[in-house]
């Protein structure tokens, strides 16, 4: 679904499910943060992002996408797209969350992001206290990592802003759950409309709220 949206025009992108920032090579050692959004929602899709900072075009005010309003965090986000020299910004979709579970979702999108950007990272600094597997560099977990590093916060408004577009573009196509306002967070409004309606494509079959809504 969310490729279909994409593909629509309905969320800005060139590709369905991976962005990519081009960026020429460059001397010095390659540091990708990288970040997500959307491990806590109840539908649409897990947003993971990636992002090699060049040091000679610094942005200000970048932080934790969670600190940043709303406006900000658009305001950011072409900044970053513009001035970064890669990033790439990975969609898990519901179903293959629900095939995961949540947190191997999470870390699989973070392989990916840093696989998918235009430049080899040489290593990668990971929001949280865990690691990737099978990160194609090597990593490193920092805790509060989105407050902290730089890079990381760029990633973590890429997710961000990316899957809220999303969810405000999938409000239209699932009317009825309010997508645009929650971004498919557990709300009281968003728990009444699924006891109502009943779980859509873009819920996340796996999670409580959603399974016990499929019960009889």
């Amino acid at each position: 679904m969310a490729a279909d949206l994409f593909e629509a025009g309905l969320v800005p992108s060139s590709q369905p499910t991976l962005h990519r920032g081009e960026g020429a090579n460059v001397d010095g050692f390659l540091i990708a943060g990288v970040d997500e959004a959307g491990r806590g929602p109840l539908a649409g899709p897990l947003s993971v992002a990636a992002v090699i900072l060049d040091p000679t075009r610094p942005i200000a005010g970048l932080n934790d996408s969670k600190k940043l309003s709303q406006a900000k965090r658009e305001a950011l986000y072409p900044q970053i797209i513009e001035r970064a020299l890669a990033w790439c910004v990975v969609l898990i979709e519901p179903e293959e969350i629900d095939h995961l579970n949540i947190f191997q979702a999470t870390m699989c999108g973070m392989s990916r992001a840093v696989a998918g950007l235009s430049l080899i990272a040489e290593e990668a600094l990971i929001d949280g206290n865990k690691l990737p597997k099978d990160l194609p560099c090597r990593g490193r977990a920092i805790v509060g990592g989105d407050a902290l590093e730089p890079a990381i916060s760029a990633a973590s408004i890429l997710a961000k802003v990316t899957r809220d577009r999303l969810m405000v573009a999938m409000d239209a196509v699932h009317p009825g759950y309010g997508f645009a306002v929650h971004k498919g967070y557990p709300t009281p409004s968003h728990l009444a409309a699924l006891s109502l309606l009943g779980p859509c494509l873009q819920h996340r079959r796996s999670f409580a709220p959603v399974r016990l809504a499929l019960t009889p």
